[in-house]
């Protein structure tokens, strides 16, 4: 190679590494300030509840009345609530939320039913997603599943009718 194309080599070579930082340096910036801009809007609606945790307290395996609580709320915002989605932290807490709109001043209630099989104390989390300023909001139920004793154990039904049974 001669020192001729060798210096333009070396010319292009800086060009495009001087190219390739003023283009990192402007996304970097265009991210930057594209993160200011996150607006807030001020009528959205907003989930109060009246209590954030509930106890359920202590009640015996089996006790499906004892393992259902409800959660109510109100929309203190200015625009209609809509609940997205409600998940519980497993599969031992199912939620039930309401699926329309909620009016600005309305009220509902999201049902929470835990799984009473588990013996144990436990802490459960449902988290609610909505179009609300402090979406996702975070609800929590805590007690204590206590065992039945071995001779006391529910009925079981028969669920096989469809299958021949020994004789």
């Amino acid at each position: 190679m001669t020192l001729i194309n060798c210096l333009i080599t070396d010319k292009y070579l800086k060009m495009y590494q001087l190219r390739n930082s003023l283009l990192v340096c402007f996304l970097f910036s265009f991210v930057m300030y594209a993160q200011d801009q996150i607006v807030v809007n001020p009528n959205a609606p907003e989930i109060t509840f009246e209590n954030d945790i509930i106890d359920m307290g202590t009640y015996m395996q089996y006790d499906d009345e004892s393992s259902r609580v409800e959660f109510l709320f109100v929309n203190t915002g200015k625009e209609p609530l809509i609940i997205e989605k409600c998940k519980g932290s497993c599969g031992c807490t199912v939620p039930e939320w309401p699926k329309e709109p909620i009016p600005p001043g309305g009220t509902g209630s999201i049902k929470v039913n835990y799984d009473e099989k588990r013996v144990g104390p436990y802490t459960k989390s449902i988290t609610i997603t909505s179009n609300a300023k402090t979406s996702p909001k975070v609800i929590k139920i805590k007690g204590k599943v206590q065992k039945v004793e071995d001779n006391i154990s529910p009925e079981k039904k028969d669920n096989s009718q469809f299958v021949p049974k020994a004789q």
